[in-house]
């Protein structure tokens, strides 16, 4: 049984105290519940906030999630941008979740104020003319439910809050971020680092169903609290691939450089499109239940694609793409991916959270700050089912004189790709593969 296209990435941001004792704060204890710290299967469930959301109408958070999605679009390539503009990123896959890192982000922003909300808010795409913060919220409110509500995907979205012990953030802030980000709760002795490591771990392998055994290696001591925001995505291909037709071959990382991969082959009708303008070919994967994957194959080098891509270029390929007859070549990988955050979301503007003068009082009344940003990915790809489900979908008989030769798509050098949902029209993933071995 194949293993399908599996995802799962995880952004981390870790706040920390400016100085002083943490024992005083809050005016109330009741958020996060205490002592729950030895086993995260005992502690309160805040993933539905009962009594909000029921005087929001459609409408309204349909509205918002199109301008939220439209600057998380935004986010995404620009986020993408800097990341590939990193040392040795030309030579090193890309995999990231802009929704994710987006989504705690976002999080995060309940809390802050000033100029640091400020930067947040608008290094996220948003425009306070156009888009108030609570229509943001809303709208990752109603992004969060529909993509988890969807029973024909084997998809899940959530996010989750490790807090000290002795630490207590203000109520209204763990009530916004129950009620909008549907945020679970735990406290955590995070001076006992072993204690406090093993449980952030464990409650990501549960999340991932055991593919992430080891998100984190270590852990300040000092962290106040730690915020976590998770997406796991198995999809199914709406025609899989057939195991039999997997063979060894070649992919060219670059002019120099070939690593033996497995090579997955189908001939069928494909959603493709040529753009010219940029000397890319496109190709869309479908995934039962209304995701797919757009697969981007450059003419020439990828970084010529990268440099100028955005969120208008991805409008425009799903819109063209048509279905042509396609002989398709695509690799096998299991590839990992982990980014520290911090210098590039500095980058692009949202530096005043990781400095001491930090206006976060929307979490505490005392001076706290953010200390680093972590996100991880890992990405699985292949045929997806058994050979009994294999021969499902459209077939196409080659050799036939009544069509025209099959377009032939090979992706044996490096390509990008984007997986998007269709109705929140949310970018789950997106990224480069240089080399599908990973080396």
């Amino acid at each position: 049984m194949g293993k399908g296209i599996y995802f799962f990435i995880t952004a981390a941001l870790v706040c920390s105290a400016v100085q002083g004792n943490h024992h005083h704060h809050s005016d109330d204890d009741h958020a996060h519940g205490k002592g729950h710290h030895h086993d995260h299967g005992h502690h309160h469930d805040h993933g539905h906030h009962k009594g909000h959301g029921h005087h929001h109408g459609h409408k309204h958070h349909h509205n918002y999630s199109l301008e939220v999605q439209s600057a998380n679009a935004k986010f995404a390539f620009s986020l993408y941008k800097h990341i590939a503009a990193q040392p040795d990123a030309q030579t090193k896959n890309i995999i990231f979740s802009p929704l994710s890192i987006s989504t705690a982000l976002a999080m995060l922003s309940l809390g802050a104020m000033g100029k640091t909300h400020n930067e947040l808010f608008q290094g996220l795409g948003f425009n306070k003319t156009d888009t108030t913060e609570a229509e943001v919220n809303e709208a990752f409110e109603q992004i969060l439910q529909s993509l988890n509500q969807k029973k024909e995907l084997d998809l899940s979205v959530g996010n989750a809050m490790f807090i000290r012990e002795s630490f207590k953030p203000l109520s209204k802030f763990l009530e916004d971020i129950k009620h909008y980000f549907h945020s679970e709760g735990f406290t955590v002795d995070f001076t006992n680092t072993t204690a406090a490591l093993h449980l952030i771990n464990k409650y990501v392998e549960d999340k991932t169903h055991g593919k992430v055994p080891h998100f984190l290696d270590d852990l300040n001591a000092d962290t106040l609290m730690f915020l976590v925001s998770y997406i796991y995505f198995r999809g199914k291909w709406e025609i899989p691939f057939d195991p039999r037709d997997t063979s060894q071959d070649i992919f060219h990382v670059d002019d120099n450089t070939t690593v033996p991969i497995q090579m997955m082959h189908k001939d069928g009708s494909f959603d493709v499109y040529h753009d010219k303008e940029s000397s890319t070919h496109v190709l869309r994967l479908g995934y039962k239940g209304g995701v797919s994957m757009i697969l981007l194959l450059p003419e020439r080098e990828v970084k010529d694609l990268e440099e100028s891509w955005c969120r208008e270029h991805l409008r425009k390929w799903h819109r063209s793409a048509k279905k042509q007859r396609v002989s398709l070549s695509l690799p096998k990988f299991s590839l990992s991916t982990s980014y520290s955050l911090k210098d590039i979301l500095s980058e692009m503007g949202m530096k005043d959270m990781f400095e001491r003068s930090a206006d976060l009082s929307g979490i505490s009344k005392d001076n706290v700050f953010v200390s680093k940003v972590d996100h991880k990915a890992t990405l699985d790809v292949d045929e997806v089912g058994t050979s009994a489900t294999a021969g499902t979908g459209i077939q196409i008989l080659l050799g036939s004189s009544l069509f025209p030769p099959p377009l032939t798509l090979t992706f044996n050098r490096p390509f990008h790709f984007v997986i998007s949902n269709h109705e929140t029209r949310s970018i789950l993933f997106m990224g480069k593969i240089v080399n599908p071995t990973g080396k």
